[in-house]
């Protein structure tokens, strides 16, 4: 019989390529469940076979548990801690007890068991060995020949044995992938399942349409232009932003080809249904929410930098076109820029802006006491918050014409004023003294650090650099010196002691 092992493993090692140590595996594999068949299937069983010899050796074994533990299950496979201390036994939790127990034969029934337990090896060896080829391909397009479908998705014979699967929800709407059809897709991922590693393609995800683009448009691979994002409704609509690196380049004229070409083929390799729009990309953000909106007419537009939010006025007659139908133009617009697009008429858009402007007006006549037309002058002038009223450099504040020193300083005053009442009432920490008037300290990095618990010189000497840097939005320089200044005092006291 132990002839006979030796003789399986070689056979079927050379036979399907793969390693000796994967079928001495399963021959061990298929040993333990025939004697588990014999004996108990409740118990725990490992075989060890001898590589050399085909000898092996049977043991039954117990993982070791903690009494406290809630995944105790069964003494059949379990032994508490304190139990097996009582058993005179030096084990930890964790590991296993094991006792030899009487080996079953290597016969028909352990052989049978055996050829199957190999075959499912061989199986998931293979398909390892065939997906680590594609490990480096993630993120790529590849392309194959629909094997069959189903409601569940598509499988797609790549070759060499290789197959990759379409899920349902990975397929373009509209997808007809009958069998022998050529296609392409994204290797979005390679899949852990119970039966070995699976390859995911998806036709559906954005990757794919700028892979498409990369592969269409030369100038892409070549560096000369980038493209720089992309939002997809599948099957239907999509938005491209590219920006050309050479002066020389028109970037929507190369991925638009020569009489359209280019995108014609990618539109095709979409399903021939999705119409994609070229967009040209801009570091100004106003600008590039303005290409991104085309077809749309973009005639004002209101930026909240804080809230990455923008208002944007179209002519009320083209509101329609400009949010698209089910809101796909101003979704894509705003996915394609990361920016929230609130899309409306341009009264509705001037109407809302003077509503703002006024109910800032009105936060500064209340809280500053000034009348309507220093509050307007604030407001004209970018002030949009009490803390800008307080903390904005004087330079700043006497840039406006008409404010002197003396005003500057009565509004300065008014607002810190109102924000620290502001604060007592809502319960807000604020700056101690200390942190207040401390060397190189300003009052709005005070407040901002008090906000974030930081009150007192003991509280920032306690502070490491890289937190102070995120929390204040300083440089690392000023953030060091800081924290050395605050620490200080550390270094008095050590110095008295020692005197």
């Amino acid at each position: 019989m132990n002839k006979e092992i030796l003789h399986v493993v070689d056979a079927v090692s050379n036979e399907k390529n793969v390693t000796k140590d994967l079928i001495f595996q399963a021959v061990e594999t298929a040993l333990a469940m025939a004697t588990r068949k014999r004996y108990g299937m409740g118990m725990d069983v490992r075989v060890s076979v001898n590589r050399q010899t085909g000898d092996y050796d049977t043991f039954r074994r117990w993982k070791v548990m903690d009494d406290e533990d809630p995944e105790f299950e069964t003494p059949e496979r379990q032994i508490l801690i304190s139990y097996a201390k009582d058993r005179g036994l030096d084990v930890e939790i964790g590991t296993y007890i094991e006792e030899p127990i009487a080996s079953v034969d290597f016969g028909r029934i352990a052989a049978q068991t055996a050829k199957q337990v190999i075959v499912a090896k061989v199986r998931e060896a293979e398909r390892e060995k065939v997906v680590s080829a594609y490990r480096d391909r993630v993120g790529q397009l590849v392309m194959g020949v629909v094997k069959r479908a189903d409601r569940k998705g598509v499988v797609i014979d790549l070759g060499e044995n290789a197959e990759a699967f379409i899920p349902r929800e990975e397929m373009i709407p509209g997808d007809n992938l009958h069998t022998g059809a050529r296609v392409r897709g994204l290797l979005k991922e390679i899949r852990q399942d119970v039966r070995g590693p699976q390859m995911i393609i998806s036709r559906a995800d954005v990757n794919f349409l700028t892979e498409l683009m990369k592969l269409e448009v030369p100038e892409v691979s070549q560096e000369m232009i980038d493209i720089m994002g992309a939002a997809r409704d599948p099957g239907s609509r999509a938005k491209v932003a590219v920006r050309a690196n050479l002066p020389n380049v028109d970037p929507i004229g190369a991925c638009v080809g020569m009489r359209g070409s280019r995108i014609q083929t990618v539109t095709n390799e979409l399903g021939g249904k999705e119409r994609v729009d070229i967009v040209l990309w801009n570091a100004d953000i106003a600008t590039y929410v303005m290409n991104a909106m085309a077809p749309a007419e973009v005639l004002s537009i209101v930026v909240d930098e804080e809230a990455r939010t923008m208002d944007i006025g179209v002519d009320s007659e083209k509101l329609s076109q400009a949010i698209g139908r089910g809101g796909q133009n101003v979704r894509l617009a705003s996915d394609l820029t990361g920016w929230i697009l609130n899309v409306m008429s341009v009264e509705e858009a001037e109407a809302k802006t003077q509503a703002e402007q006024q109910a800032l007006i009105n936060l500064f006549m209340d809280k500053l006491d000034v009348d309507e037309e220093v509050a307007g002058i604030l407001a004209e002038e970018g002030f949009s918050t009490l803390e800008d009223v307080a903390y904005v450099p004087v330079e700043e504040f006497l840039a406006i014409e008409g404010f002197d020193a003396e005003i500057v300083g009565e509004l300065r005053d008014r607002a810190q004023t109102a924000l620290l009442s502001q604060a007592i009432s809502q319960d807000q920490h604020l700056p101690a003294e200390d942190l207040l008037h401390m060397d190189g300290m300003d009052e709005a990095l005070a407040f901002k650090l008090a906000t974030n618990g930081i009150c007192t010189m003991e509280d920032l000497a306690e502070q490491a650099v890289d937190e102070l840097v995120e929390i204040g939005e300083i440089d690392e320089t000023r953030a060091a010196t800081l924290i050395m200044t605050a620490r200080a005092p550390w270094f008095a006291d050590d110095n008295k002691a020692e005197a």
